[in-house]
């Protein structure tokens, strides 16, 4: 038959429920006072650098890593002149049928599409 626990074994036991509840509940009491990563400025800043990488690593698949052209056409600034950003926006998002060129629809929306458009006209730092 198993010994009961010592007291010390129970009390120890007995303090990790109660240590977890006053983590959590000091979490709860400093979110307002916690830096918030939803500040459209902070968000913003927040998104581009993956945006960047999405855009060197996977356009730059097709594109060519420097974005010269490769698979698909060049997608640097000379090359997207004249072209609206809500254009190559909705290329982004739709693709282009019947090219190699994916949707990315359901994996960006239409405001990071937007963003890249707009890295994209404006130039990615080398």
């Amino acid at each position: 038959m198993p010994l009961p626990p010592s007291p010390s074994r129970r009390s120890r036991a007995a303090t990790v429920p109660a240590a977890a509840s006053a983590v959590f509940l000091a979490i709860l009491a400093l979110g307002p006072v916690l830096p918030r990563a939803a500040e459209p400025r902070a968000a913003a800043v927040g998104m581009a650098r993956p945006l960047e990488d999405l855009v060197r690593q996977d356009c730059g698949s097709c594109h060519g890593l420097t974005l010269k052209g490769g698979l698909g056409p060049p997608l640097l600034p000379a090359a997207l002149d004249g072209k609206p950003a809500e254009a190559l926006a909705e290329v982004i998002l739709d693709g282009i049928p019947g090219t190699p060129m994916p949707p990315w629809r359901g994996l960006l929306d239409d405001g990071e599409a937007r963003r890249i458009a707009a890295m994209l006209k404006k130039g990615l730092a080398p």
